[in-house]
């Protein structure tokens, strides 16, 4: 996976992460194929503010893994948290 230093990190959009939670804190970068793979494999690790959020970002990271050709598993957390 690339390297996001903490200035690179800095210039990514909101929109670029799968969760910003409510203090602004940016989870999940899914900017390029690598961050969404490692989307994909870290997401059960996340801690989200909801259930409601924890959809968004399932959501949002299947999106990036589409936009990137990554397969996700049907039995995966990303996927079941997806349709929760």
């Amino acid at each position: 996976m690339a390297t996001l230093d903490a200035e690179d990190r800095n210039e990514l959009r909101d929109s670029q992460f799968a969760y910003v939670d409510r203090d602004g804190e940016r989870h999940l970068p899914i900017h390029d194929e690598s961050h969404a793979r490692n989307a994909v494999s870290r997401f059960p690790q996340t801690d989200f503010e909801s259930k409601a959020a924890r959809k968004r970002a399932a959501k949002n990271v299947l999106k990036a893994a589409d936009r990137y050709g990554i397969d996700v598993d049907e039995d995966s957390e990303v996927r079941k948290a997806a349709k929760g």
